[in-house]
């Protein structure tokens, strides 16, 4: 029998001990390394290609996924796998089944969280809530209201760290997106919702995420702006961020495009504080590594739905067309689709958005799999009447973000615009000739356009005022127009470009009086 004195010391000893382990755990819980790896704007771009003008093959999902598993094979650092956004969007190969693909991607990869980014609404809200309902992980939208299954944000625990992942998409949605596919739905600027949930977010996490669908630029501003963040994971602008930038002691981060590059952001943590980040990318090359096979048959089983009919040639085009610069300057891709709008609708304008055409088109034999890879939005032909005027702010519009290289830069069919870029903003168009002849404010000109651009969006609202007839024929898709135009022609070479949109700065240009 223990005399009382004893067991009083020993039951002390014990709990003394319990708690020495009990500490030392936590201490070494809260110190340590934690990685989180991340991917933006996929758009479906599931197998290998070759940008234009290179003859490398760069990305492939099944490549970035066996990167990823090589990391995470490092048990000495808990890793997370984060997306910011614009998955399910953008190539055949994840369109045809509206993003079904992508998502069974990424369940397979076992992403951690995403955030919604804009082209995740291009299918409407019941495939968005489908998609929602595939995935296995949280799709985040804080800003977004009216779209319940869309959660703020969520906590998760890697390597003893709660880390805190906010998922915030650009206000921008509503011009970015067609208008049916926003309807009772509502976007908070992302700073003003950053302010209003950080606080909250912060109390439950060690480590806090902004994981965001914004674009590089207002990551900057949201870094400035917004305390409280630590690291800012982002997408929507392509950018490729080598070497990440601290701002105001935030990281802010984002991994290019298309699986090109898997992003890495490195945390050392001390007494559940961060003492160092590092943040770099892995670029995805066939060439340098395996790919995953299971990822590898994923890709292969939905690419042979779009095998098939939609490999077979129909058509030619007499050299290559890319879209590289598309955003930027009249390239003769955008000029073989706005004259087959033009064309198809007898207007005497076609205007089309860059951000409508998607991909290169290679010279020689053209199928249906490279239009649809092209032109992957649904969008339908619709005309309508225009006074100059209007036409004259809607190249306006289309010219005043040339520098951010914004998807609102318009190819053009049926007009020469001269313009210069070190105008400011709505003062940049100088000359404008419609069929050879000088734009008349006061004449009304019929115009071909798309739905997209017709209902408001690229921040087109000028064209929700024409005179002419609203809304799209239904029963002709921008793609089809441009498939038939190619059929009935069978070779076609689109003119070079630098005749219709036309840069002259300075001196050398002369305004002719378009707003007198």
């Amino acid at each position: 029998m223990i005399p009382r004195i004893y067991r009083k010391l020993l039951t002390s000893l014990i709990f003394t001990v319990a708690f020495c382990f009990a500490f030392l755990s936590l201490a070494q819980a809260s110190s340590g390394r934690i990685r989180i790896l991340y991917a933006n704007d996929f758009h479906g771009f599931a197998e290998p290609y070759r940008p234009a003008g290179s003859q490398e093959l760069v990305g492939g999902i099944a490549y970035l996924a066996a990167r990823i598993d090589e990391l995470r094979g490092d048990e000495s650092i808990p890793t997370l796998l984060l997306s910011a956004g614009d998955m399910i969007q953008g190539h055949l190969w994840t369109n045809l089944n509206q993003g079904k693909a992508t998502i069974d991607l990424m369940n397979y990869m076992k992403f951690d969280a995403m955030v919604v980014g804009n082209h995740e609404f291009d299918f409407g809200q019941t495939v968005l809530k489908e998609r929602i309902a595939q995935a296995n992980f949280p799709i985040l939208g804080a800003n977004v209201t009216g779209v319940p299954v869309l959660k703020p944000y969520v906590i998760r625990t890697v390597g003893g760290m709660r880390v805190g992942i906010v998922g915030i998409v650009t206000g921008q949605v509503p011009i970015l997106t067609h208008p049916d596919n926003i309807v009772g739905l509502s976007f908070v600027k992302p700073v003003e919702i950053c302010r209003q949930i950080i606080t909250e977010v912060r109390k439950q996490s060690d480590v806090v995420i902004a994981l965001t669908h914004i674009g590089f630029e207002d990551d900057h501003l949201l870094a400035e702006e917004c305390s409280g963040i630590d690291a800012i994971i982002g997408g929507h602008s392509h950018t490729k961020v080598s070497e990440p930038p601290m701002i105001g002691g935030v990281i802010v981060l984002q991994a290019w495009e298309h699986a090109k590059s898997l992003g890495v952001l490195d945390l050392t943590m001390e007494d559940a504080r961060i003492t160092n980040k590092h943040g770099y990318l892995l670029e995805i090359k066939p060439a340098t590594g395996p790919a995953d096979k299971q990822a590898e048959a994923i890709v292969a089983r939905y690419a042979a739905t779009v095998d098939g009919s939609m490999k077979v040639v129909f058509g030619s085009v007499c050299r290559d067309l890319d879209n590289q610069n598309v955003r930027v300057q009249e390239t003769s891709l955008g000029n073989m689709i706005a004259d087959s709008l033009r064309e198809t609708s007898r207007a005497d304008i076609a205007l089309i958005n860059a951000g409508s055409i998607r991909t290169n088109l290679k010279g020689g034999g053209v199928t249906l799999k490279d239009i649809y890879s092209i032109l992957p939005f649904d969008t339908y032909v619709v005309t309508m009447d225009l006074k100059g005027g209007q036409i004259l702010q809607a190249l306006e519009h289309g010219l005043s973000m040339i520098e951010k290289k914004s998807g609102a830069f318009l190819q053009v069919s049926g007009l020469q615009v001269i313009y210069d870029a070190n105008e400011p903003a709505g003062r940049r168009v100088k000359e404008v000739r419609v069929a050879g002849k000088r734009l008349n404010i006061d004449q009304s000109y019929r115009v071909a356009v798309n739905d997209f651009m017709a209902a408001g969006g690229d921040g087109y609202s000028i064209l929700k005022s024409s005179t002419g007839p609203q809304g799209a024929d239904k029963g002709l898709l921008v793609r089809d127009v441009v498939i038939a135009g190619i059929k009935a022609k069978g070779a076609v070479c689109p003119p070079t470009e630098g005749e219709r949109i036309v840069q002259q700065l300075g001196q050398n240009v002369k305004d002719t009086g378009l707003r007198q």
